[in-house]
């Protein structure tokens, strides 16, 4: 790696739109995965959520904060916004209900408009079907009407 990429990967990038790494990469993966959940939930939905995952399984919650939220969300190079809009058509694509709440939730806080997250649904209605699309809409709409603004 040159100068550039090392200099690049220990920037703190924490407002929304930011395409950099989240987080300095002295922090471990689980320092990184703690602070880009409380960012993308609040920090009580993140540790109401986190707490359930513990319930279920204590290590389902340790590979969701410091895998995918430590090392894979943290990844530089697409906005989180970008970033939640293909998580939730690819949920939604599968039939993940609960991560697609979960992630339709985060997206707002991710930048992502109401009409983003419609229009990329229905992007998705011819590839994974209709019945996946409707779905989806349904959840969204229920988010929509549980959060201000």
């Amino acid at each position: 790696m040159g100068d550039d990429v090392k200099k690049t990967r220990d920037l703190v990038v924490p407002e929304v739109g930011a395409t950099g790494p989240l987080g300095s990469q002295d922090e471990s993966p689980r320092e990184r995965g703690l602070a880009l959940l409380d960012r993308m939930l609040g920090p009580e939905r993140a540790q109401a959520t986190r707490e359930a995952w513990l319930a279920l399984a204590p290590d389902f919650e340790r590979y969701v904060v410091e895998f995918l939220s430590g090392e894979v969300w943290s990844r530089p190079g697409l906005e989180l916004r970008v970033k939640s809009l293909c998580t939730i058509t690819t949920l939604a694509a599968l039939g993940r209900n609960q991560g697609l709440e979960l992630n339709i939730r985060m997206a707002l806080n991710n930048g992502a408009t109401r009409e983003d997250i419609v229009e990329a649904l229905l992007h998705i209605a011819p590839y994974a079907g209709f019945p996946a699309c409707w779905e989806a809409l349904v959840i969204a709409d229920r988010v929509f009407k549980e959060t201000p603004g």
